[in-house]
C-alpha cells in the first residue's frame, strides 16, 4: 500500500514540475520579444535553478525542454550581442525539431507551434555559421527557416512575432547579399523584408534601414531614379535626426545628387557636416571614405590621400581598408610615390585570388536564391489554384443551393395557384392577345431605333478611334531600337564610342519621329507647338525616353556623352515642367 501512494503522489509531482518548467520557458520567450536584456537574465536563473540537477536533464521527459532553453539561450545571447557559445547543443535542437515537426506532418497533427520552434532553430544556426564566415550554410539555414514558414503558415497568418521573424530572416539575407555585390538578390530579399516588417509595429530606424539598403543597391547598379526615391522615403520615414540611419540615409543621399549633378564642393560641405556629428569611429571613417571617394575622383590626390590614409590605418573593416588601399596605389602612380606604394600594394596581395573565391561563392548562393525562388512561386501558384478551386467549389454549391431553395419555392406556389391562374388565364387570353400584338409592333420599333443609333455611334467611335502608345512601340522602328538595347548592360561612365554599333541613322531618327506623329495623333508637332523651345534634335530624345530607355542607353543611340545626354534630359524636363520621370511626363502629354 505505501509504495502504490508513492507511486500515485510522484507521478502528478513530476508532471506538474513539467508543466511548471515548459511555463516558465514560455514566459521567458514571450519577454525576450519585447526586453531580450532582462529575458537573458532570467533564463540564465533558470538555467543555474539548484532543483534542476543533470540526471532530471538526462531524463527523456525533460528533451523538449531541454532544446527549447538551448534554442532561447541561442536567440538571446544574439540579440544581447554575445558570441553563439552553445553550437553543439543549438545544432542538437535543430535536428530536435526538425524530427518532430517531420512526426507532427505525418501524423496530421497540428504543427503550428513545432514548424515556429523549428525555423527559428535553423535561423538562429545561420546566425551562428554567418557569425564563423560560412556564407553558404548561413543562406540554406535561413531559407530553411523561411520554407518551413510558408510551408506551415498561411499569409494572413503572418502578423505579430512571426512577421517579425520573417522579417528579420529577409534582412539578414539582405544584408548577406548585399556584403557580396549581388544586387539583384539584395534588392528580392530587402523589398520582401519591407513588406513583413509593414505587418507588425517595427520600429521606424528598422523600417528605414531597410529603406536605405534598397536604394543603396540601386544606386550601385546605376538606378538612380529608384534609388533617389527610397533614400528620399527613408529620410521622410525617420523622423530622428540624430539616429545613425538618418545620417547614412543623408550621406548615401549626398553622394548620389553629386553622382548626378557632379558638383564635388556642396557634397564635400553636406559630408563634412555628417562626418562632425559622427559617433563613432566606424561612422566617422565611413564619412572619411565616402569623401576620399569624391577627391579621387575629382582628381584631387592631396586631398584624397589624406581621407584615404586615415581609412587605410584605423579602420577595422576589411573591405573598407582594401577599397582605400586600391585608391592609394593609384594616387601613389600618379603623385610618383615609389616609397609609399609598397605599403598599400603589399596589402593588396593576399586579396589576389579572392576574385575567384569569390565568383564561387556567388555562383553557389545566386543557385541556392534561385532554387528558393522557384519552389516559392511555385508554392504560390498551388496556393491560388486551391483557392480559386476553393472559391469555385463554394460558388457553385451556394448556386446550386439557391436554385433548389428557388426550385422549391416555385413548386409549392404553382401546385395552390395553378388552378387559379389557369382559369385567369383562359379569361384573359383573348385580351392579351390583342394587346401582345401592339407591343411586338411598339418593341420592332425600338429594336430597330435602338439598332440604328448603336450603328452610328460605333461609326463615330471607329472615325475617332486612333493608334495608340502600344502600336507606337510596336512599330518596326521602336521595334529595332528597343530589341537592339535589349539584355545590354550599357555603362553610364564608359565613352560613347565603345557603343558604335548602337548608334541611329538620321533616317531611323526620321522614321521613329514619323512613327510618334503616326500612331499618337502628330505627337512632334502637338508637343512643338506646345513648347516652342523645343528643337528637332530635342524631338529625338523625347522618341528615344517615350520608349522607356535611360540615360546611359539614349547615350549610346545618339552618340553622346553621358553627361551631355544627362544635361539635356534635364533641359527637355524644365521647358515641359516636371521635376522628375520624364518618360512618364512625355507618355501623359
Amino acid at each position: 500500500m505505501l509504495l502504490l501512494l508513492c507511486a500515485a503522489c510522484h507521478t502528478p509531482t513530476r508532471e506538474a514540475q513539467r508543466a511548471t518548467s515548459q511555463q516558465e520557458l514560455s514566459a521567458i520567450d514571450s519577454l525576450m520579444w519585447r526586453q531580450p536584456d532582462s529575458a537573458l537574465a532570467v533564463l540564465m536563473k533558470y538555467l543555474s535553478d539548484e532543483g534542476r540537477d543533470a540526471a532530471r536533464y538526462a531524463s527523456t521527459d525533460e528533451t523538449f525542454d531541454n532544446h527549447f532553453a538551448q534554442l532561447l539561450a541561442s536567440e538571446l545571447l544574439y540579440k544581447n550581442d554575445y558570441e553563439q557559445t552553445n553550437r553543439l547543443e543549438l545544432q542538437r535542437a535543430v535536428g530536435y525539431f526538425d524530427s518532430l515537426l517531420v512526426m507532427a506532418d505525418i501524423r496530421h497533427a497540428s504543427t503550428k507551434t513545432t514548424a515556429f520552434l523549428d525555423a527559428r532553430a535553423h535561423y538562429i544556426n545561420g546566425v551562428g555559421y554567418y557569425e564563423r564566415d560560412s556564407v553558404v550554410e548561413a543562406c540554406k539555414e535561413y531559407l530553411k527557416a523561411l520554407e518551413i514558414m510558408e510551408g506551415h503558415f498561411e499569409e494572413k497568418e503572418m502578423v505579430g512575432k512571426k512577421a517579425k521573424f520573417v522579417a528579420l530572416t529577409y534582412t539578414h539575407l539582405t544584408d548577406l547579399f548585399s556584403d557580396l555585390y549581388l544586387h539583384e538578390q539584395a534588392l528580392c530579399f530587402g523589398k520582401l523584408s519591407l513588406k513583413y516588417h509593414q505587418k507588425y509595429d517595427a520600429t521606424l530606424w528598422h523600417l528605414a534601414w531597410v529603406i536605405d539598403e534598397i536604394g543603396l543597391q540601386y544606386d550601385m547598379m546605376s538606378f538612380y531614379d529608384s534609388a533617389c526615391f527610397y533614400y528620399k522615403k527613408g529620410i521622410e520615414i525617420l523622423t530622428d535626426t540624430g539616429n545613425l540611419v538618418y545620417r547614412d540615409l543623408a550621406a548615401h543621399q549626398t553622394f548620389l545628387s553629386y553622382e548626378i549633378e557632379k558638383e564635388p564642393n556642396i557634397a564635400v560641405n553636406r559630408l563634412h557636416q555628417l562626418l562632425v556629428l559622427s559617433d563613432s569611429k566606424k561612422e566617422y571613417l565611413s564619412r572619411c571614405l565616402t569623401i576620399g571617394e569624391i577627391f579621387f575622383h575629382e582628381v584631387q590626390f592631396d586631398s584624397a590621400f589624406v581621407y584615404l590614409n586615415e581609412v587605410y590605418n584605423y579602420s577595422e573593416s576589411i573591405d573598407s581598408k582594401k577599397q582605400a588601399a586600391e585608391w592609394l596605389v593609384e594616387i601613389c602612380k600618379a603623385q610618383e610615390r615609389s616609397a609609399e606604394i609598397m605599403e598599400y600594394a603589399d596589402f593588396l596581395v593576399p586579396f589576389a585570388n579572392v576574385n575567384e573565391n569569390s565568383s564561387f561563392l556567388k555562383s553557389q548562393l545566386t543557385e541556392l536564391c534561385n532554387t528558393y525562388e522557384q519552389g516559392r512561386q511555385k508554392s504560390m501558384l498551388q496556393h491560388k489554384q486551391k483557392e480559386t478551386l476553393r472559391k469555385s467549389v463554394f460558388i457553385t454549391m451556394g448556386i446550386v443551393l439557391v436554385g433548389l431553395v428557388g426550385f422549391i419555392i416555385y413548386l409549392f406556389i404553382n401546385m395552390r395557384q395553378r388552378e387559379t391562374e389557369r382559369h385567369a388565364h383562359r379569361m384573359q387570353q383573348a385580351a392579351l392577345s390583342g394587346r401582345l400584338k401592339k407591343s411586338n409592333e411598339a418593341l420592332r420599333d425600338t429594336s430597330k431605333q435602338l439598332e440604328k443609333a448603336i450603328t452610328e455611334k460605333t461609326a463615330f467611335e471607329q472615325k475617332a478611334s486612333v493608334k495608340d502608345y502600344s502600336s507606337f512601340r510596336d512599330s518596326l522602328i521602336c521595334r529595332q531600337i528597343l530589341e537592339m538595347v535589349e539584355n545590354q548592360y550599357i555603362k553610364s561612365k564608359m565613352d560613347c564610342s565603345i557603343y558604335k554599333e548602337f548608334a541611329l541613322s538620321k533616317e531611323q531618327l526620321q522614321s521613329l519621329r514619323d512613327s510618334a506623329d503616326e500612331y499618337m495623333g502628330q505627337f512632334t508637332t502637338r508637343i512643338r507647338n506646345r513648347f516652342p523651345k523645343l528643337t528637332d534634335e530635342d524631338m529625338n530624345y523625347c522618341c528615344l525616353y517615350m520608349l522607356g530607355l535611360n540615360d546611359a542607353e539614349v547615350s549610346a543611340l545618339m552618340q553622346r556623352a553621358y553627361p551631355t545626354v544627362c544635361e539635356r534630359n534635364r533641359k527637355i524636363r524644365r521647358i515641359i515642367g516636371e521635376k522628375n520621370n520624364l518618360s512618364f511626363a512625355l507618355r501623359n502629354l
